[in-house]
């Protein structure tokens, strides 16, 4: 079962349950599944990344503002899509998966960075956000 069809499933029972706020979240989470699918590309996982991160960038604009209502709106839709993504990687499985790709690559200096995020990235695979990434490649090469 896609993503997208777990989550139509989990909107019609939500419906049933009348839990209008998690309907109408979940709903805007299928239209964007719905419009990605339709542009071809296909990678839910992605999207769904993309969209959490929305949500609490949105979120912390929300509390610099002062407005503690919709930043908490916010991350109720972050939550709720972060439960349809991968586990994420523990620090230990990332470091190993590090280790693996600077050894594959032969890496051995900051400059060759490039080099191993393209050999990481397809194995981390959506379980471990971009940034938390390079910051483990970056400390690997360092030293």
């Amino acid at each position: 079962m896609s993503v997208l069809e777990q989550v139509q499933a989990d909107v019609k029972m939500a419906m049933k349950a009348r839990e209008g706020e998690r309907v109408g979240a979940l709903r805007l989470v299928v239209d964007v599944l719905q419009q990605d699918a339709k542009l071809g590309k296909g990678d839910e996982v992605a999207v769904l990344q993309r969209e959490r991160k929305k949500r609490l960038e949105a979120a912390r604009a929300y509390e610099e503002g002062g407005r503690a209502e919709q930043a908490a709106a916010e991350r109720f839709e972050a939550e709720l899509i972060e439960a349809y993504l991968p586990a994420q990687l523990s620090d230990e499985e990332l470091a190993e998966l590090v280790a693996a790709a600077v050894a594959e690559t032969g890496a051995t200096e900051q400059r060759q960075m490039g080099q191993v995020m393209s050999a990481l990235m397809p194995k981390v695979g959506g379980r471990a956000d971009g940034k938390r990434v390079s910051a483990a490649v970056r400390e690997k090469l360092g030293s």
